[in-house]
């Protein structure tokens, strides 16, 4: 009978595991590639990361223009969220805390007291499963899944999440992430959070490539990064991406430089243009496209003394990131638009990277 009960024990042990995981507990993490033309990208499914992505420069030489790390352990001790899906809820909670259907739910804090990116343990340092990879044909593709649990990281309900990297022809990357509540309403904002520096991972800084950032207002916020609930117009301002300037233009008018959500303009559920990233010395260009209705800009600002690809070292504007997202701190302003995904109900965001070359 004490034999039995053991292997019950053992046997819950396991399954909760594996629940607790969104996956299976044998799911092993790897590197897996996706190539298209000019366009080659890895991942792991450690948080569902983008690895790598080379493509060739003017002058026809390949490099990688992703920030990230030589292996698998690496991604699992990153404090940065490089290349990750960051959830279940994005960017910063006020207080850690939002109030539901007349339920107050309390979140594990990880930036002073309030959440950023999902909490201590968000998506970004969790096992996905790998559900389908596809290396050939017309649009290869790998599909990743999570399962969350109720009461992750203090989130109400069970989420189903998948996320969905396809390389297209015309040197296309489109992200497509999905998430249906199980059994409870509940806030969802999932954000794919890769440090892009177009002249390479291991060029310097992003201060002179040149940015278009297509929204004519912004979420202005307070000093621990949360969203005061009002709309700021950018003209005027060294916020103003309407026409293209270099990110190093007007950065020294920030305290630390560019952490903030835009509004981008005329989104409506369908794809529109976000931004455009140029490099000038590689000739790279990235155009990036959502059905979402913010971005954040982020240019790298906390890193410090991270060691990479192939010993280099990132420091701070190494890179930049534009991270599609619905509004910070949604589930306390109820003048922003909401995240709660109600079971019965879909989330669905999808990006667009369109890569070119320009003389």
């Amino acid at each position: 009978m004490a034999k039995v009960s053991l292997l019950l024990f053992s046997l819950f042990i396991i399954v909760a595991s594996a629940i607790i995981n969104g996956s299976e507990a044998v799911e092993k993490v790897g590197i897996y590639e996706l190539k298209k033309g000019d366009l080659s990208v890895k991942f792991t499914n450690w948080g569902a990361t983008i690895v790598s992505v080379f493509l060739p420069d003017k002058y026809g030489k390949m490099g990688d223009i992703v920030l990230g790390y030589d292996s698998v352990n690496d991604y699992k001790n990153d404090t940065s969220y490089i290349g990750s899906i960051v959830g279940r809820v994005a960017n910063r909670i006020g207080g850690a805390q939002f109030t539901l259907n007349g339920v107050h739910y309390k979140l594990i804090p990880n930036e002073g007291k309030n959440m950023l990116h999902g909490g201590p343990i968000g998506f970004s340092d969790v096992v996905w499963k790998v559900n389908k990879y596809k290396k050939d044909g017309y649009a290869p593709s790998i599909v990743f899944a999570y399962d969350s649990y109720d009461g992750e990281e203090g989130f109400p309900g069970a989420l189903r999440v998948t996320v969905t990297y396809t390389l297209y022809p015309g040197n296309r990357l489109t992200v497509r992430m999905k998430a249906k509540a199980l059994n409870k309403a509940t806030p969802v904002n999932l954000a794919q959070h890769t440090y892009w520096n177009l002249g390479n991972h291991n060029s310097g800084d992003i201060l002179s490539e040149q940015v278009q950032i297509f929204a004519s207002h912004y979420t202005p916020v307070n000093s621990q990064l949360i969203p005061t609930g009002k709309f700021a117009a950018v003209k005027g301002t060294p916020y103003d991406f309407l026409k293209p300037h270099t990110v190093g233009s007007r950065i020294n008018k920030l305290e630390n430089g560019y952490d903030i959500n835009y509004v981008i303009d005329g989104v409506d559920g369908k794809l529109k243009k976000a931004a455009v990233v140029k490099d000038k010395k590689s000739g790279r260009v990235m155009e990036l496209f959502t059905n979402q209705a913010g971005v954040q800009f982020y240019t790298a600002n906390s890193l410090k003394d991270v060691r990479g690809k192939d010993g280099y070292v990132y420091e701070s504007h190494g890179a930049l990131c534009l991270e599609t997202q619905a509004f910070p701190d949604s589930v306390n302003h109820p003048n922003f638009p909401s995240t709660i995904v109600y079971p019965g109900k879909e989330y669905k965001h999808v990006m667009v990277f369109k890569f070119s070359i320009s003389s």
